[in-house]
């Protein structure tokens, strides 16, 4: 019976994001949060890292077919939602979708005179090509060239091949410090914003792990442990971004499940908070 116990108090749930990258500070927020919100739940789940890094599109498909992952924390889209098990919590508060433009650093002065849509939508954007971004600036009328490489949007900038790169504003400043070598700037007055959920998706099999999640995620919401680890991961990024000074050009987000909490102020990002 003890060593029954003891399987059960450390029963595995493999996230996507790889060992390779634990150093990679995108991932130190939500990886601290599902480690929260397991031990908010009171359960026996034991989060561990993947062992191979690869495309998004191959780790969504390995989590629907329950393939050896359990968790993936990504961009929710309709789509998404229909063939995953969504915990629709958006777990970063929506600052995924609060974007700056990275831009090359010679380009600032082009950009500053930039106050519109149909201004930026005159120049090219980078995306991934199975990003849910690329369809919503598709629809938005934003000329977008779609990448099948991460790193090689970073290269396309810097080369000139796109004129800007938008990212959250959760991810921009990590990406200028590890990106240095590309001599790439922040576009000054300007951030673009989309409705965009950060949920964790679970293997489709594993509903009582999504519940799990939620009920630990709702319990972290309640207690505030939740907004202070979010404030930890940042609260300086969000001052850093000065969205007070920017001109907000809003987006339309089509693609959303229609149970996406939308109407729920507790759960979204207000610029005016800071949280």
């Amino acid at each position: 019976m003890l060593i029954s116990a003891l399987r059960c108090a450390a029963e595995p749930v493999i996230y996507s994001w790889p060992a390779t990258m634990l150093d990679d500070p995108r991932g130190h927020y939500p990886i601290a949060l599902l480690h929260l919100a397991l031990e908010k739940s009171a359960s026996h789940y034991k989060p561990e890292p993947s062992k191979r890094d690869q495309a998004q599109w191959r780790t969504l498909r390995q989590l629907e077919n329950g393939n050896g992952m359990d968790v993936v924390w990504t961009f929710a889209s309709a789509e998404r939602e229909q063939k995953l098990l969504p915990v629709r919590i958006p777990i970063d508060r929506g600052l995924l979708g609060w974007r700056l433009l990275l831009i090359r650093q010679q380009d600032a002065g082009r950009f500053a005179g930039i106050t519109t849509a149909e201004q930026l939508q005159a120049l090219r954007a980078v995306q991934g090509h199975d990003w849910p971004d690329l369809q919503i600036l598709q629809h938005n009328q934003f000329n977008v060239i779609p990448s099948t490489h991460y790193a090689g949007m970073f290269t396309m900038l810097q080369l000139g091949r796109a004129d800007y790169f938008p990212r959250s504003i959760s991810e921009i400043q990590s990406e200028l410090q590890t990106k240095a070598g590309h001599h790439l700037a922040i576009a000054d007055h300007l951030v673009l914003y989309y409705p965009a959920p950060l949920y964790y998706f679970v293997n489709p099999n594993r509903p009582q792990l999504a519940q799990a999640i939620e009920q630990g995620l709702r319990s972290a919401l309640h207690d505030g442990s939740m907004r202070q680890l979010f404030l930890q991961h940042f609260a300086g990024t969000i001052a850093q971004a000065e969205l007070a000074k920017r001109r907000v050009i809003r987006l339309d987000n089509p693609f959303l499940h229609p149970d996406t909490p939308l109407q729920d102020d507790n759960l979204w990002f207000n610029p005016e908070l800071g949280y």
